[in-house]
């Protein structure tokens, strides 16, 4: 028998009106108006249903290209940005079976990345957002995520080496030991910079040592240390 609560996730879940399917659909022909050609990427961001991983009030405005509050300083994402991080990370072959994410965040990025690897494990500084996080994608019944409540400076080595690793937050620098948690011909996207002047970088670890390409400007929070 379905329980009332089993309901109420059910009905979150869907949507109605701005937060519907629908809406939705409309979210990705703007995303390939925007550039976005990866088909994996475009069915997967179809398919979750972005609106709960924000608060109620906010949930109309889930579908809008722009990042959105979700507390503790910290935002989930433009559309365009999620999407085009993860088009890029999956550009080598058939993408990434094992990556790590440095900023779990509300669980956006990471369940959007769970349905297109075999693991993903996801590291969050603030222990109120990854409860969120792991309680979103609960709900939506995404299990092949391992999460850690740790700096995000650290990665998460006892499980290294990563086919690729996606940092959703900006450093000033690229971090030494994110880098030495790459496997040889993995890839890494990551915002750099300071506040008005991040770019954001693909570097992919080779046998002579690390290839950066630059691309966008974005804007992503600071990457802190510590634990909260």
């Amino acid at each position: 028998m379905v329980t009332l609560a089993q309901q109420a996730v059910t009905q979150r879940i869907q949507g109605v009106g701005m937060t519907s399917h629908r809406t939705r659909g409309r979210m990705i022909d703007r995303l390939q108006e925007q550039g976005i050609t990866n088909s994996r990427v475009l069915k997967t961001m179809r398919n979750i249903p972005r609106h709960i991983f924000v608060d109620e009030a906010l949930a109309s405005r889930s579908y809008e290209d722009t990042a959105l509050p979700i507390g503790y300083n910290q935002t989930i994402s433009q559309p365009y940005i999620v999407a085009r991080m993860t088009e890029l990370l999956l550009e080598h072959d058939d993408g990434p079976s094992k990556v790590l994410e440095i900023g779990t965040g509300s669980g956006y990025q990471t369940a959007i990345l769970s349905q297109l690897v075999d693991t993903l494990y996801s590291v969050e500084r603030i222990a109120a957002l990854l409860k969120k996080a792991k309680d979103n994608l609960w709900d939506l019944h995404f299990k092949n995520v391992k999460y850690q409540h740790n700096d995000g400076g650290w990665g998460w080595p006892e499980f290294a080496s990563y086919d690729g690793i996606l940092v959703a937050a900006a450093p000033d620098e690229i971090p030494e030991t994110l880098l030495q948690q790459l496997n040889i011909g993995g890839v890494m996207i990551i915002p750099i910079g300071q506040k008005r002047k991040q770019k954001l970088h693909k570097i992919t670890r080779t046998i002579e040592g690390y290839d950066d390409q630059v691309l966008d400007s974005v804007s992503f929070v600071p990457f802190l240390t510590g634990r909260s």
